[in-house]
Formats: C-alpha cells, sequence, structure tokens
C-alpha cells in the first residue's frame, strides 16, 4: 500500500502572472524549485488564500532569479496576480517511509518571491 503525503510545500508564494492562452501548469522560478526539492512536471496542489481555490497541475521552471509564480491555462480564472498562494508537493510513499517524512517548506517573505527561508516541518511549532 502506499499514501499520498505532503514532501514539499512553498508557503505565501506570490502570483505574478496569470496567462489563460498557455497550455496550462504553473511556471515557478527554477530557484524556488531547487529550494524546495520539487521538480518540473511534477504535480502539485495550489491553494488560493485570497479565495479557497484549489487547483492540481504540473510544474514548469521559470526563469532562475525571476520570482515568476504564473498560473496558466484554465487556473488563470481562479488566480490573480497579487494572490498569495500555497504550493504542495505530494508524493506516494509506503507507511514505513511515514517515520522519516519530514517535508522541506520554502517560506516565501517577500512579495517579488526572492525573499525566502526553508526550514523542515518537523521544525514547526506546534502550539
Amino acid at each position: 500500500m502506499q499514501l499520498r503525503a505532503c514532501i514539499a510545500k512553498i508557503h505565501r508564494a506570490t502570483v505574478t502572472e496569470a496567462d489563460l492562452n498557455y497550455v496550462g501548469s504553473i511556471t515557478i522560478d527554477a530557484d524556488l524549485l531547487d529550494l524546495s526539492g520539487m521538480r518540473p512536471y511534477q504535480y502539485v496542489n495550489i491553494t488560493s488564500l485570497a479565495n479557497g481555490t484549489f487547483w492540481q497541475t504540473y510544474v514548469v521552471a521559470g526563469k532562475r532569479g525571476s520570482g515568476q509564480v504564473c498560473l496558466n491555462g484554465p487556473p488563470a480564472h481562479h488566480f490573480r496576480p497579487g494572490d498569495k498562494i500555497i504550493v504542495l508537493a505530494e508524493a506516494l510513499v509506503r507507511p514505513a517511509e511515514f517515520e522519516h517524512l519530514d517535508p522541506i517548506i520554502v517560506i516565501v517573505e517577500s512579495d517579488d518571491n526572492l525573499k525566502t527561508r526553508v526550514i523542515r516541518h518537523g521544525d514547526v511549532a506546534h502550539g
């Protein structure tokens, strides 16, 4: 048996573009992908803090150092430039792997998506 698990998170990124005419996906600055461990073409879940929209699509690497976070295709109807989002990457893992699971969290600290800090989920205080 395998279970879906969160393996990485980009927290409070700012949408920089929404391109309805692109084929689909989310374009994310390659530096943010490197920090999070997310990979091009990996499926991710995206949640809007502005309106609660939840979307699933795949990642395309954007220009390194650009701060780009662009929702492409149909999600451009739901995510607008300036919206804060959370991007969650998941993987299928065996139950035994949960013991060692400690997802990476990239906390975005600026509206241009260039200032970040990286923590592990195990470092998050609970209470």
